[in-house]
């Protein structure tokens, strides 16, 4: 844990106490927890605009009492709008003094006294832990009518290049689906989508390299909204 006042240092070559690559339900929540326990936190998203997203246009259901989330939803309410509640997460995290929220995309990562992650803009960012929690966006492949396309949700691009990096260093997955159904004005679509084996996990540790977590949907196991946010809260605790 650093000792200096929480701020984000964008800066090159700064490192930061923990990279969460992923910025759905599981990964902007525990960014948020570990920002406000003082940690410095980088916190990766593909895009600024799929902040909290998730696969339904409303957002019928609850979170755990004083979660990021919950406080989120409760604004935007009565009608519970995806588009208000991406709203609200993402102005909290961008508020906080402790998080860097950056756009970008995370190819690779390797450990050495510290991670180096990759992005595809170039630029390498550098932490001490990180937790990948990137949903359903490992080699994902997304079906909606005959159509299949190399996404994690709906618009939203795979990581598969991340996915590649983490078979070359050994990690073991298996294949998980994720249904959006036909809600109002969404069509359906489904989502293919690699996790990683639970059998590579210790807790949320992944065995084989010291200081790497995974967390959520891309893991093996059922998750639903609530169990994903909830994780996210107990592994703040144990990052912190």
């Amino acid at each position: 844990m650093s000792t200096h006042t929480p701020r984000s240092f964008p800066h090159t070559g700064h490192v930061y106490d923990v990279a969460v690559v992923g910025a759905g339900l599981a990964g902007s929540e525990l960014a948020h927890h570990l920002a406000q326990k003082g940690l410095d936190v980088l916190l990766v998203t593909q895009s600024l605009d799929s902040v909290g997203n998730l696969f339904h246009p409303t957002v019928d259901t609850t979170f755990p009492a004083s979660s990021l989330m919950q406080l989120s939803l409760e604004k935007s309410l009565p009608d519970r709008s995806l588009w208000v509640f991406h709203r609200n997460v993402k102005q909290t995290l961008e508020l906080a003094p402790g998080i860097h929220l950056l756009q970008s995309c995370v190819t690779a990562l390797h450990k050495a006294e510290v991670f180096h992650l990759s992005t595809w803009e170039g630029p390498e960012r550098l932490a001490r832990k990180v937790v990948l929690a990137v949903g359903s966006f490992l080699d994902a492949q997304l079906t909606i009518g005959n159509i299949t396309e190399e996404s994690g949700r709906l618009s939203e691009i795979a990581y598969s290049f991340l996915h590649q990096d983490l078979l070359g260093q050994g990690f073991e997955f298996s294949t998980a689906t994720q249904q959006a159904p036909e809600t109002g004005e969404a069509v359906p679509y489904s989502v293919r989508f690699q996790a990683l084996k639970q059998t590579e996990l210790e807790g949320f540790q992944l065995k084989r390299i010291p200081d790497l977590y995974a967390l959520g949907r891309c893991t093996e196991g059922e998750h639903t909204y609530q169990s994903v946010v909830q994780d996210a809260l107990r592994l703040a605790e144990v990052l912190s």
